[in-house]
C-alpha cells in the first residue's frame, strides 16, 4: 500500500481570527484524507485547545512580539520541514509565507507549496517575483478576488478557487441561547440588537463606518454589539464615546461562543473595507439572521440585495444606514423570507466541500 500524502500546514502568531478558524477548519477535513500536521506559535493556545490530539502540532513560533528579528522560528521552521518528509506545504497567510523565504530555494527536496491570498490586493513587483514565484498553486477564496488578480496579471495559471467554508453543525437557526446572552449583555426582549463579529481593525473591518451609520439612524431601543479581539479596547471605547453613543454599543471583546451570540442577535452587520469571503457573514447568514454588509471582496458572490440580505457599496455609511433602518423596518414574514434564503445561501459554503475542493487540488499537484 502506497502511503499516505503527507501536508504540512503553516500559521503564525497567536489569536484567533478567520484565518486561523479556516487554518483549523480546513486542516481537520484533510485529515480525513491524508497525514495532515501543524506548525504553528507554541503560544497560540486557541489552535492547540482545538487540534491537540487530533493532528500532531509542531511548535516553531512564540507568537509574541520580541522575537521578530530573531532567527530561531526560521531554524525552527526548516528543521521541521527537513524531518517530515512532506509531500506539500500550506502556509495559511502571507506572514507564515515569509518564513519560508530565507530557505525555501535552497531545500534539497522541496514539496509542492501552495500559496493563500484572501483579498484582492496585489502584492507589490518584488512581492510577486520573489515570494509568489515559488508557489506550485496560489489558492483564492472567492471568484471576484480571482478575476481582480488575474486582471493583474498576477500568476493567472497558477490561482485555484477554493471558497472559505463554514460549520454548519454550529451555525444554524436556533434561539437556544438567545435569552440568556441578551439577558447577559443587559439586552431585553423589546430592543432590536445588531452583531457586527470582526476584530478591532477599522482601516479593514470598517467599524468607524459601522459606528458612524449606526450614529446616524439608531432608535431608543436599538443596541448594537460589537464582537472580536480589541472590540472592548481604549481606541475602540474612545470611537463610540465621540460619536456619543454610549450606552448603545456594547463592547463584547473576543467571544469563543461566537454562534451563540448570533443566536441572541436580531440583526447582523459588516462594514468591512476588504475582505477575502467574508466568513462572521456567512456564519450569521447560517444562522438564520438577516444581513446588512457593504460588498468587500468576494461577498458580492453571494449577498443578493434585498433577496438573502441587504448589500450596499464600500465606505457607504449613508447606504449602511438605510439599509439598517429598512432591515429593522421588516415584517415578520418577510424578515422570515430573507433569513430563509440566506440559510439556503450558506448551505453552499459548508467546510466539507471546501476540504473537497482542497482535497482534489493537493491530490492533482501530487500525481
Amino acid at each position: 500500500m502506497s502511503r499516505k500524502i503527507r501536508v504540512l500546514e503553516i500559521i503564525d502568531g497567536d489569536g484567533w481570527c478567520g484565518t486561523k478558524e479556516q487554518t483549523y477548519l480546513i486542516s481537520l477535513q484533510l485529515s480525513k484524507y491524508f497525514d495532515v500536521e501543524m506548525a504553528l506559535a507554541s503560544g497560540n493556545k486557541h489552535l492547540i485547545e482545538r487540534l491537540e490530539g487530533k493532528i500532531p502540532l509542531h511548535f516553531f513560533q512564540k507568537g509574541d512580539r520580541s522575537e521578530k528579528r530573531k532567527l530561531y522560528p526560521y531554524k525552527n521552521l526548516l528543521r521541521i520541514i527537513r524531518q517530515g518528509n512532506y509531500d506539500v506545504v500550506v502556509p495559511n497567510s502571507s506572514s507564515a509565507f515569509n518564513f519560508l523565504l530565507p530557505f525555501w530555494r535552497f531545500l534539497r527536496n522541496r514539496p509542492k507549496l501552495i500559496a493563500m491570498r484572501r483579498s484582492g490586493f496585489v502584492p507589490s513587483f518584488f512581492s510577486a517575483k520573489l515570494k509568489y514565484s515559488l508557489a506550485d498553486a496560489i489558492v483564492v477564496v472567492s471568484k471576484d478576488v480571482a478575476k481582480m488578480l488575474k486582471e493583474k496579471d498576477f500568476f493567472p495559471e497558477k490561482l485555484h478557487v477554493i471558497e472559505s467554508g463554514i460549520d454548519l453543525s454550529r451555525f444554524y437557526p436556533s434561539d437556544e441561547y438567545r435569552f440568556e446572552v441578551r439577558k447577559h449583555f443587559g439586552v431585553s426582549e423589546h430592543e432590536e440588537l445588531f452583531v457586527n463579529v470582526a476584530n478591532w481593525l477599522p482601516y479593514r473591518k470598517g467599524q468607524d463606518i459601522l459606528l458612524k451609520a449606526f450614529a446616524e439612524v439608531a432608535r431608543s431601543d436599538w443596541k448594537l454589539m460589537l464582537v472580536g479581539r480589541d472590540t472592548d479596547s481604549e481606541d475602540a471605547i474612545k470611537m463610540v464615546k465621540e460619536l456619543g453613543l454610549e450606552g448603545k454599543v456594547i463592547h463584547a471583546g473576543f467571544r469563543p461562543d461566537v454562534e451563540k451570540i448570533l443566536q441572541a442577535a436580531d440583526f447582523f452587520v459588516l462594514s468591512s473595507r476588504s475582505e477575502g469571503i467574508a466568513g462572521a457573514l456567512l456564519q450569521a447568514m447560517a444562522s438564520g439572521k438577516v444581513v446588512i454588509s457593504t460588498l468587500a471582496g468576494g461577498i458580492g458572490e453571494y449577498l443578493k440585495d434585498g433577496f438573502n440580505g441587504f448589500a450596499v457599496p464600500v465606505e457607504d455609511v449613508k447606504g449602511l444606514a438605510k439599509a439598517m433602518e429598512i432591515a429593522a423596518g421588516l415584517d415578520k414574514e418577510k424578515y422570515r423570507q430573507i433569513a430563509e434564503r440566506a440559510v439556503e445561501t450558506a448551505k453552499e459554503y459548508s467546510i466539507e466541500e471546501t476540504g473537497n475542493k482542497w482535497k482534489r487540488l493537493i491530490e492533482s499537484l501530487c500525481r
